[in-house]
């Protein structure tokens, strides 16, 4: 990651018509601080250059952010559910996975590989839901970034988005691909 210089973050400013008060606003940091960061006399600490930055991208419109890509329409199941239920689901809807949701928090997420691993048991139909599901899901506020849900989707399928503890959206691969 290339570190923009005083200049660097002077130049986008002025070309954004952002003043120094409305960047600091923006970023949540003093108009003093901008000025000395911009006339080279401090160096930021990496957190607020990190939140600086963030700014001038979301004044310039480049940021994309969880509400921009997630699905609102989540279809999920509940752990008490059978694993039929939930393979059925999955099937009428065209989805390899499902989030599991209790009272509108997450808990888990099916897939159907993990219903094809516990196909050892012969009734694995009848079995619910929350025996077969993973328990590891993962979540993100409606603010996260792009990056910050890609980096998610490196080691998972899909991505729940929160808010207070409750479920507003999901994310997946297929979705951050169309936007692309």
């Amino acid at each position: 990651m290339e570190l923009p210089t005083p200049q660097d973050l002077r130049q986008r400013r002025t070309e954004l018509d952002l003043t120094q008060s409305t960047l600091a606003e923006m970023a949540s940091v003093s108009q003093p601080l901008i000025a000395r960061i911009e006339g080279g006399d401090v160096d930021p600490r990496l957190s607020t250059l990190r939140r600086i930055v963030n700014a001038l991208e979301e004044a310039e419109g480049s940021v994309v952010r969880a509400d921009d890509l997630m699905n609102e329409d989540v279809t999920s199941v509940a752990p008490d559910d059978s694993v039929h239920f939930a393979r059925d689901v999955m099937l009428d809807e065209g989805f390899s996975q499902l989030p599991v949701i209790r009272d509108g928090r997450p808990v888990g997420i099916i897939s159907n590989s993990d219903i094809r691993h516990a196909q050892e048991n012969d009734d694995v139909g009848t079995l619910p839901v929350a025996d077969v599901m993973r328990e590891s899901v993962t979540t993100v506020e409606r603010s996260a970034t792009l990056e910050e849900i890609d980096a998610a989707l490196d080691h998972h399928s899909a991505v729940l988005v929160v808010e207070s503890g409750e479920t507003t959206g999901i994310v997946t691969e297929a979705d951050v691909a169309a936007h692309l």
